[in-house]
C-alpha cells in the first residue's frame, strides 16, 4: 500500500511539471526572419518567429519541410500562440496557422 501512494506522489510530481508548460496566449509578433540559407536538401525556407507571451520572450522556429509564406504572417500583427514544451502553434486572426520549435526562451525584465 505505502508503494503504491509513492508512486502516486512520484508521478504527480512529474506530471506537475509538464502541465506548467502548456498555456495559449494572445499577442503580438515582433518579427519574423529567415534562418540561414537554404540547402539543397531542405524542400523550403525556414523562418523565425518572434514573440512575447507569459513574461518570456520567444523564438520559434519553423521546419523546413513545410512551407510557410512569410507575407501571411505581418510583423506588428495580434497572433495567437499554444505552446507545449519546445513546440508551438502560432495563428493569425486571418486563420493562416504555421507550427514551430521553440530555440530560445528569454526572461522579459520586470518593471519596479
Amino acid at each position: 500500500m505505502r508503494k503504491a501512494g509513492w508512486f502516486v506522489v512520484l508521478g504527480l510530481a512529474i506530471a506537475l511539471p509538464s502541465f506548467a508548460d502548456k498555456f495559449k496566449a494572445d499577442t503580438t509578433l515582433k518579427d519574423v526572419q529567415a534562418a540561414g540559407v537554404k540547402a539543397k536538401d531542405e524542400k523550403h525556407q525556414v523562418y523565425d518567429l518572434f514573440f512575447d507571451a507569459q513574461g518570456h520572450s520567444y523564438t520559434c522556429r519553423t521546419d523546413s519541410g513545410k512551407s510557410m509564406n512569410a507575407t501571411e504572417f505581418v510583423v506588428g500583427s495580434p497572433v495567437h500562440v499554444e505552446i507545449d514544451n519546445n513546440k508551438a502553434k502560432v495563428k493569425t486572426p486571418a486563420n493562416k496557422k504555421i507550427e514551430c520549435e521553440i530555440v530560445r526562451a528569454e526572461m522579459l525584465p520586470t518593471s519596479r
